[in-house]
């Protein structure tokens, strides 16, 4: 495991003089950042640390601490600050962490600045080669932790570099948390493999707090102070970009290649971002395969597709449509046996068209109508989204002869009329067993806190219906909107 160490810390030593890290003022280059490293590293040892959690905010200290653990050979576990205080607590707690490095929590004792020591009797036995431990938020249950090695993930970031060449990303923003594993393997580790510099700031300074607090004046300003080539947003940053660029808002011209993923993007919003010369590519990953599988690239684009597979790894269909993935898979669940075979199932529907993937949504999440058609509802609730009325759509058709749809909608004071408006717009370029027939007003917006939606804005499917069903059901009788 520890060669693919030697062989990124060798690979970023060709770089010597070159800015590899820059937070306001403060900037590191490569020759500085591999002397921090090792200097932490050899700290980490001398503290006799085994797992280190990362708790910190972006910036300079997340990726020094997070490459120092990977120097001193030891398990490095992000814990997002979107996750919910029990969260954390069953990530420190399942993944035996008895170091901690960020603010403090109950049981750890501080030794130093931003460093927090305990001792763990037994901790959970790890996949051989474990070297980070992303937790995933599930919609149902506890975050899963999901064991990598670091060969796997170079090999991710490898392929990323090839898959934006052309377009010679020089400086990269880091727009989500560094605890996502997206931004901390091809926002970190995809640059500096690369050469680039890494642009690094506050989540507060970018405009995004918690779970879902967004600040579009911070962010435009974010952009145009740094300046970027590249950036990697989730569907509904980019939905921002667009609407602000639209409105004349100041959108930097250094932006030459910038991934959206996280969630099913819609065509409409990428033919919007087309009309203004943005340089959007659409991927697909899973934290299972260490983040992105799929990307669209500046020589093969197909909108409405997350691209062609990534060169390091090869992806097929099973018979029912599942996409499997071969070549870059995880080592295991924490707690779980390693899983079986050469090819990884994602529990995600799609088809190929000319090569380029095209997703359709979760396998679990798919519902049978009355009629007995497939739905995706992931499909449709993108494109309602994309409508300026609406914030969060939930759509629900299981067994029923008319789908219906449970409606957040983006300003409290909205009239029905323009939601119905939004939902005529979707509609009419939906088949008709796809078609929102009737739909409801939440009574809220979906959120972590009343457990409609996880901490990172995920559905949580069953939790909607146990709260909506009597008024679907009252819907359904009527026949009719409410």
């Amino acid at each position: 495991m520890w060669s693919a160490a030697e062989s990124l810390f060798a690979r970023l030593a060709e770089f010597g003089p070159q800015i590899a890290l820059a937070e306001g003022e403060r900037t590191l280059t490569y020759a500085e950042l591999l002397g921090a490293v090792a200097a932490r590293g050899r700290h980490l040892r001398a503290l006799g640390t085994h797992r280190v959690a990362l708790a910190l905010d972006n910036g300079i200290d997340w990726v020094l601490w997070d490459l120092a653990a990977l120097h001193a050979g030891l398990v490095c576990v992000p814990v997002p600050a979107f996750f919910s205080a029990e969260q954390q607590r069953h990530v420190l707690d399942s993944a035996g962490i008895d170091c901690l490095i960020g603010n403090g929590a109950p049981g750890f004792a501080n030794v130093e600045a931003n460093i927090h020591r305990r001792t763990v009797a037994q901790p959970a036995a790890l996949h051989a080669n474990t070297c980070k431990i992303t937790y995933t938020s599930g919609t149902t249950g506890q975050p899963k932790g999901v064991c990598l090695d670091l060969a796997t993930q170079l090999a991710v970031a490898g392929s990323l570099v090839e898959a934006s060449a052309s377009r010679d990303v020089q400086r990269h923003l880091c727009i989500l948390p560094l605890a996502t594993l997206l931004e901390n393997i091809a926002g970190v580790y995809a640059p500096l493999l690369a050469g680039a510099r890494v642009e690094l700031m506050p989540m507060a300074q970018i405009g995004l707090t918690g779970a879902s607090g967004f600040d579009l004046a911070r962010f435009l300003e974010a952009l145009q102070a740094v300046q970027p080539n590249s950036l990697i947003l989730l569907p509904q940053l980019l939905l921002a970009l667009v609407s602000a660029a639209e409105r004349k808002l100041p959108v930097p011209g250094s932006l030459r290649f910038v991934a959206v993923g996280g969630g099913r993007v819609s065509a409409q919003l990428l033919e919007r971002a087309d009309a203004l010369a943005l340089p959007i590519f659409e991927g697909y990953g899973l934290s299972e395969c260490a983040s992105v599988v799929c990307l669209n690239t500046p020589e093969q684009r197909r909108i409405g597709s997350t691209g062609k597979p990534l060169g390091h790894l090869q992806v097929t269909l099973a018979a029912d449509g599942e996409v499997l993935v071969k070549g870059a898979r995880m080592l295991g669940y924490l707690g779980e046996p390693a899983p079986q075979g050469e090819w990884l199932s994602t529990g995600d529907l799609g088809h190929f068209e000319q090569g380029f993937l095209v997703l359709h949504g979760r396998k679990k999440h798919q519902f049978i109508t009355a009629y007995g058609r497939n739905v995706n509802p992931e499909w449709v609730e993108s494109e309602l989204v994309q409508q300026l009325p609406l914030a969060q759509a939930w759509l629900h058709g299981e067994a029923l002869p008319a789908n219906v749809a449970v409606l957040v909608a983006r300003f409290p004071n909205t009239p029905d009329a323009q939601l119905q408006a939004a939902v005529d717009a979707v509609n009419a370029g939906l088949p008709d067993y796809a078609r929102v027939h009737h739909w409801l007003r939440a009574d809220a917006p979906f959120s972590a806190s009343n457990e409609l939606a996880t901490s990172n804005g995920r559905l949580r499917r069953a939790a909607l219906f146990t709260h909506y069903q009597n008024a679907i059901h009252e819907l359904m009788a009527e026949g009719v909107n409410a």
